[in-house]
């Protein structure tokens, strides 16, 4: 028996990989691009740890990513310690101790790697970037639409301008099943039957309700559309309250933003987790990943908050192409001050080490341009 090869060096788990040039540079400058909007709106920025105690970073709105989260233990305290998957519960940590007296309500916005324990078919990493903004204690249309306007003017300075941003109301759905007394084994089948959009089987499960939801499925598209069907919807008080407070909120976008793509899908409620009013997801045409998700939650025991994050992995991906920083190839003993002019000018310098023709040792260097005579000139094609 032999023993097997040992793995290759480059080959990583399922899930992760290695960014390589030009794209981590892209990445890390549409991080930036995307924290100098939320600044500007003034979100503020924090910074949390990677791990936590499990205690506090499964608390609250933690516990809906407890099954992504990995675990070990602290050999100082011996205390269970956890790699965060998601960054927003622990901002809603520090809104609620940390900056449990700051003014209300509070901006905050952050950016990070999160690491979770799957992927999806859909989003296979494991290793998820992610930068986003909290809004902390204010419930109101005008602060549901602030969330959504900032993420699109962040997003559309990185040149993502023909973008979808998809709004559901989350507790819609099973606030009519509540009301209707539906089992869990029943609400489980009918929740299956809407989130494939099979009306089909919604008429089969859905009882009483089956006119209601029929209705609803059919609605969900372009805002205006939606909503009057939304509308004319059978609902009961408290299913309409919701469908109001979508309603307001749409129309708190469309008056700052009327050119924005909003579609509302009425019974759109699985997967978002900890999320108690208008959601969001963000996504570019001709692309099955989310760009971003949020929504409105509460924040600590009672506080009410709204946020969104966006996830520059896939924004990376929808982005349009970002001309390459032109590389300048500077032959040894280049003056200094030069150097620094040029880089001025846009360029970026690779400081040449041996003497020779400056031209083949640009190309070598992966160079665009050469430095000859104190010209910057581009090597041929």
């Amino acid at each position: 028996m032999t023993d097997d090869p040992p793995p290759h060096p480059a080959l990583l788990p399922a899930g992760l990989r290695d960014l390589l040039p030009p794209d981590a540079e892209t990445e890390a400058a549409a991080v930036q691009g995307l924290m100098d909007a939320f600044s500007a709106h003034g979100y503020q920025r924090v910074k949390p740890p990677l791990l936590e105690f499990e205690d506090s970073l499964l608390a609250g709105t933690g516990a809906a990513v407890a099954d992504q989260t990995f675990r070990l233990m602290d050999p100082e305290t011996r205390r269970m310690m956890g790699l965060r998957a998601d960054i927003t519960p622990q901002v809603a940590r520090i809104a609620t101790t940390r900056l449990a007296h700051a003014p209300r309500p509070l901006r905050l916005s952050y950016a990070g790697q999160c690491l979770r324990v799957q992927g999806s078919q859909i989003a296979p990493d494991r290793q998820v970037a992610q930068a986003g903004i909290e809004l902390i204690g204010h419930d109101s249309p005008a602060a549901d639409a602030e969330i959504v306007l900032v993420a699109a003017e962040a997003l559309g300075m990185l040149g993502l301008t023909r973008l979808s941003y998809d709004l559901t109301m989350p507790p819609l759905v099973p606030t009519l099943l509540d009301e209707a007394g539906f089992s869990a084994e029943q609400r489980a089948a009918l929740g299956r039957a809407l989130d494939r959009k099979d009306a089909a089987a919604v008429q089969a499960r859905a009882g009483a309700l089956a006119g209601t939801l029929s209705d609803l499925l059919l609605a969900a598209g372009p805002a205006h559309g939606a909503l009057e069907a939304l509308a004319a919807a059978a609902l009961t008080p408290a299913a309409r309250r919701h469908a109001e407070r979508l309603a307001d909120t749409v129309a708190a976008i469309l008056a700052r933003a009327p050119d924005l793509r909003l579609t509302v899908d009425p019974v759109e409620f699985r997967g978002f987790r900890y999320h108690t009013g208008v959601s969001l997801s963000v996504f570019a045409p001709g692309r099955h990943e989310e760009l971003g998700r949020g929504g409105r939650y509460v924040c600590g025991e009672n506080e009410p908050a709204t946020g969104v994050t966006l996830y520059p992995d896939a924004v990376l991906r929808a982005m349009p192409p970002r001309p390459a920083r032109p590389r300048l190839y500077l032959p040894p003993g280049t003056d200094a001050a030069q150097a620094a002019a040029l880089r001025a000018e846009g360029f970026a310098t690779v400081a040449g080490f041996d003497a020779g023709a400056a031209d083949a040792a640009a190309r070598a260097s992966g160079c665009t341009h050469f430095l000859r005579n104190g010209v910057a000139v581009r090597l041929a094609e």
